[in-house]
């Protein structure tokens, strides 16, 4: 069902990768990214954010941020720190962390299969962050970032993956500052494409795992590409965006916890107390943060002291597939009753911790003013693809992927 794409990628010299290769643009800050780049000009963040670049009393999504963003990006090729791949190839992109692997294939899906729900979603998209990338892409004329799609595990596709993997040699094998190994193959044999493509032909749907607003945005990009081009035929690139496709059984999720300001006028007491109606509750006995062992129990971090949150029998319906997600039992029966935090989109009382900080950072942050913390079982895979069959939405902040994919390696021009 879904259609698979190879590419004539625009990709680093193998011996600049490592200088090119960033982080995504949405998880550093401005002065995050303006720190790290400073003394490397061939960082691909001069591309991701551009604001960098720029005088920074000049707003983010001001249009002269995505022109710097073409004009970097277009030295970066003419400077040759991009190569331009001259056969259409599909890409094997293995990352490494703690010796745990997953290898997806980097490849463009359609804009098409996006429309016709052929690519899955279970998240909104806002306004605002959709209409910064469908900038970025319409001045870059290119996709900079790859949506992370996942599919549902296939033993061919991880035959011929390993066959390749084993049998080739890489483009690229790094180690980047946070310690992860990235390694990428590029599959130039059209035969084995043209199989890959035929699988994944068989395969019923494409699930976003992160990446709505990429995905959003590009298809917007198409479509407006064909509003301008009358006499498109379907095959131009600007129908196609970049992805990277992972197998669901080798994916990690991690925890998504949240931090709050205050206790909407309770006092400790009157708000365990509350509490206490939907869920049991006792202080955590275990050593250091409480970390929750299954679903529907949660760590409660508040005056120095660590609870189990258990929920109790008729809180939620397990059938939902939505209600039953812990982030919405949390939501539905602590945060909004309780705490007064209905949309956790715009709520400033409201933060969220992804859990590759770590527990403790729930503690500092507690202990620099915020007043309680909640950790939670982190949602699995399964129930993301139950809720994006379902055509259902998960509450926001519900899965923390990691390892992140590395921008800059590879670049799908429109």
């Amino acid at each position: 069902m879904p259609v698979i794409k190879p590419f004539k990628a625009f990709r680093p010299y193998p011996e600049l990768v490592t200088k090119v290769a960033s982080p995504p643009y949405d998880v550093l800050n401005t002065e995050e990214a303006r720190q790290l780049v400073k003394d490397d000009p061939y960082s691909f963040l001069h591309v991701n954010k551009a604001e960098i670049d720029i005088d920074s009393s000049i707003d983010h999504y001001d249009q002269r941020v995505y022109k710097k963003a073409s004009e970097n990006l277009n030295k970066l090729i003419e400077e040759k720190v991009y190569l331009q791949d001259e056969q259409e190839k599909i890409y094997i992109y293995r990352q490494v962390m703690k010796g745990r692997a997953q290898t997806g294939l980097v490849i463009c899906v359609s804009i098409d299969d996006y429309l016709k729900g052929k690519i899955k979603k279970h998240e909104n998209t806002r306004e605002d962050k959709e209409k910064d990338r469908i900038n970025h892409i319409d001045f870059t004329n290119a996709n900079t970032g790859p949506v992370f799609l996942t599919y549902k595990a296939k033993d061919e596709i991880k035959q011929i993956i390993n066959r390749w993997t084993e049998e080739e040699n890489p483009v690229y094998d790094f180690i980047s500052e946070d310690r992860i190994t990235h390694t990428c193959w590029a599959i130039d044999d059209e035969q084995v494409i043209k199989r890959l493509v035929e699988v994944f032909a068989e395969i019923d749907y494409l699930y976003i795992a992160d990446g709505h607003h990429r995905a959003a945005s590009a298809t917007k990009v198409g479509l407006k590409r064909r509003g301008q081009f009358k006499n498109f035929n379907g095959k131009e690139e600007f129908n196609y965006f970049l992805s990277v496709l992972f197998p669901h059984d080798e994916l990690h999720i991690m925890d998504y916890n949240r931090v709050v300001v205050d206790l909407a006028e309770n006092s400790e007491e009157e708000f365990i107390q509350k509490i206490s109606e939907k869920f049991t509750i006792e202080e955590y006995s275990g050593k250091g943060p409480n970390r929750p062992e299954a679903r529907h129990a949660f760590g409660m971090y508040l005056g120095d002291c660590w609870y189990k949150l258990t929920t109790k029998p008729g809180t939620f319906d397990e059938d939902d597939v939505v209600g039953s997600l812990d982030v919405s039992i949390l939501q539905n029966n602590l945060l909004t009753p309780i705490l007064g935090i209905k949309d956790p989109r715009t709520d400033q009382r409201i933060e969220f911790v992804g859990g590759i900080r770590g527990l403790r950072e729930l503690e500092k942050r507690v202990k620099a003013g915020m007043k309680v913390a909640f950790s939670l079982y982190p949602t699995s895979i399964d129930e993301l693809m139950k809720v994006a069959d379902a055509e259902k939405l998960m509450p926001p902040k519900s899965t923390w992927f990691e390892p992140k994919l590395r921008s800059g390696i590879f670049v799908h021009k429109l």
